[in-house]
Parts: structure tokens; C-alpha cells; sequence
């Protein structure tokens, strides 16, 4: 005649078997296949202050080539939902040692060597403003062409604030209210300016990745956005429209 069960190990042995079973399964530790939640959202404003005609458009996760040598970068965005900053660094692409500070809208700022008002901060760009007349002028200036050269024979048509290497760029887009496609990691969409963009989608399909580079220079690099955020190439904006296995889609928002 077989022996009761004790109710105690049935009750122990259980748990045992329950907590061995999610080891390694909620944090992607382990050899579990974990599910790790996408980043938080931005928490907001999407903008403070306000850009000028004449700023540069330095953004985030990217570089700008500034006049007589030296640049900037938009390193890292810092929002709580009332107010926003950024962190800046100097170089127009990283290196180790730079200068970086974090600033806010209407701030006075030094950026290699010369002057500059930081007028706007939005979560996909920083605006600044030269204070040095020369500078501005220097980035204002047109080139000798509006063709593409490839590599620091561009920085006229790709760190520039002219009108017309601005509407050159921009006709290279959809018009405002167009849809511009990114295939996922299989190719690379190139402007007549020299902008050239390339597209990740993340594994769940719920954020992605979108960066640009022009004249040598990693210009942009939009890490984990979503459906609904803002991003800017070449001064024209456009909200990511769509995510999918293999496609990354934005709406141009702006003429």
C-alpha cells in the first residue's frame, strides 16, 4: 500500500519548481528569451524658446561643422514634462576628452571659440544663434555649387543656413505632407545635397532607429523613436509615421 503525500512537501516542491521557472525570464538575464520593455517616452515639452532665422540647427545624436574649424554636438535631450535642456558637446564628432555642458533656452554659450545664444531646444534639435556677425555670415554664405562633391567638399550644402542650398535640400524630400520610406537596415536614402539617412527597427517593432550623415559628419541619430515623434533632416521636419519589420515611414510636417 503506497504512503500518503505529505501536503508540505507537495506545497514546497511547487514553489521550488514555480520560482526555477521564471529565473532569468523578466530582465533579459539568463538564458531566458526576456522581454524588455521599450524606453520611456520623452516626457515633454517637445520644444522650448523659439528659433531664429539665422541659427543653426545642430541635432540630437549628431554634429555640426562650425565655421574656421571646430563644432558642436547635440549629446543628450533632459525633459520633465515643463521644462527642457540639453547637453552640448564640443567637436563636430566625438572624441574623448571634449568639452560638453548642458544648457537651456536663452543661455549665452562658448562653443569652439566663439559665441552663441541657444535660442531654441526642442527634443530633435538645438537652435543656435552666432553672436559673432562673421560666423554667421560665414554659415549663411552660398557655395560654389549646390551639387554634391562627397566628404568636407560639402560642408557649404551640409552646415549651412543659405536659402538656397535650404531649398535644394528640401525639394530632395516628399512635399509637406508626403511620405519619405527608410528601408530597414538595407539601404541608404542620399539627397542631391549629400544627406544621406539610413533606417533600424528595433525586434518588437515598437521603436526604431534613424540616423544621417553629410560631408563625413554623423549629422543626426535618432535612437529609440516612435510612432508619432518628431525628427529633422536639412531643416524639414517629419513625424515617424509608421514601424514595421522592414520599414521605417515619416510624414513631412513642414513646406
Amino acid at each position: 500500500m503506497a504512503k500518503p503525500v505529505n501536503s508540505r512537501y507537495v506545497v514546497a516542491s511547487t514553489v521550488v519548481l514555480f520560482a526555477l521557472s521564471g529565473c532569468g525570464t523578466s530582465d533579459g538575464g539568463g538564458d531566458g528569451d526576456g522581454v524588455t520593455a521599450p524606453p520611456a517616452r520623452d516626457k515633454g515639452p517637445l520644444c522650448a524658446g523659439e528659433a531664429t532665422a539665422g541659427g543653426l540647427h545642430v541635432l540630437r545624436g549628431g554634429g555640426f561643422r562650425l565655421p574656421g574649424g571646430g563644432g558642436v554636438q547635440y549629446a543628450a535631450a533632459h525633459a520633465d514634462g515643463n521644462t527642457r535642456s540639453a547637453t552640448v558637446r564640443d567637436g563636430a564628432r566625438y572624441e574623448a576628452g571634449q568639452k560638453q555642458q548642458t544648457v537651456e533656452p536663452g543661455q549665452r554659450i562658448t562653443v569652439s571659440g566663439h559665441g552663441y545664444t541657444v535660442t531654441q531646444i526642442c527634443s530633435y534639435r538645438v537652435v543656435l544663434e552666432p553672436r559673432d556677425e562673421k560666423v554667421g555670415a560665414a554659415v549663411a554664405a552660398a557655395p560654389d555649387s549646390l551639387e554634391s562633391q562627397g566628404g568636407p567638399a560639402d560642408d557649404g550644402l551640409c552646415f549651412s543656413t543659405n536659402r538656397s542650398v535650404l531649398a535644394a535640400a528640401s525639394k530632395g524630400f516628399p512635399p509637406k505632407g508626403g511620405t519619405q520610406s527608410l528601408l530597414d537596415n538595407s539601404g541608404v536614402w542620399t539627397s542631391p545635397t549629400g544627406l544621406s539617412i539610413t533606417a533600424h527597427v528595433g525586434s518588437d517593432a515598437q521603436t526604431g532607429g534613424i540616423s544621417a550623415s553629410c560631408a563625413g559628419i554623423k549629422v543626426a541619430g535618432y535612437e529609440d523613436v516612435r510612432v508619432g515623434d518628431t525628427v529633422e533632416f536639412a531643416n524639414v521636419l517629419f513625424k515617424v509615421s509608421e514601424l514595421s519589420d522592414d520599414v521605417v515611414r515619416m510624414k513631412r510636417t513642414s513646406t
